[in-house]
């Protein structure tokens, strides 16, 4: 009996070890060890690819007396954070409920409104834990707390997230 378990366990641990090299390779990562080779699943080369490093480009100057152009709020990166930006105003209105009720310090609709976020996915600038906090933005019809979250910064910035964190956009206040 024990040795049927740890063989299906040896067998459920090696067909979730391929899948994982399968879907890593699919998606053009791949998972390396310190001396930068990885194992992969025979033909796997052939479907990872390796993304070209950004570049980045210095800005034009400017004539003195020519007009400026400014790019909408909405995609015009802060002086802050570089993240694309939002302003309040333009928010969804559960959005801006929300920022009320963090301006106010509550009550609010959730238990982990106003617990630690942790910036896992490295979209905000890096601060030590505990810098950024997280409240949730309900969404209409929604019955979980949904995707979309507001993170707060202890120096008082704000980013707004619709997609649970793949993406932030800085809030400007007016």
């Amino acid at each position: 009996m024990i040795q049927r378990s740890a063989r299906l366990g040896l067998a459920l641990l090696a067909g979730l070890a391929l899948l994982l090299t399968g879907l890593t390779g699919l998606t053009g990562c791949s998972s390396a060890s310190s001396s930068g080779s990885a194992a992969t699943a025979p033909g796997a080369a052939s479907r990872t690819a390796t993304a070209p490093a950004p570049t980045r480009t210095a800005a034009p100057s400017r004539t003195p007396g020519a007009p400026t152009r400014t790019a909408a709020p909405s995609r015009a990166p802060s002086a802050a954070s570089g993240l694309p930006t939002v302003r309040a105003a333009d928010l969804p209105p559960e959005a801006r409920r929300t920022l009320a009720l963090i301006r106010s310090d509550g009550p609010f609709p959730y238990a982990k409104d106003g617990s630690v976020f942790g910036n896992f996915e490295r979209e905000l600038p890096r601060r030590p834990r505990g810098y950024y906090r997280e409240y949730t933005v309900k969404t209409p019809g929604g019955r979980d707390r949904g995707a979309r979250r507001i993170v707060t910064g202890q120096d008082g910035e704000i980013y707004y997230t619709a997609d649970h964190y793949a993406s932030f956009r800085e809030v400007i206040a007016e």
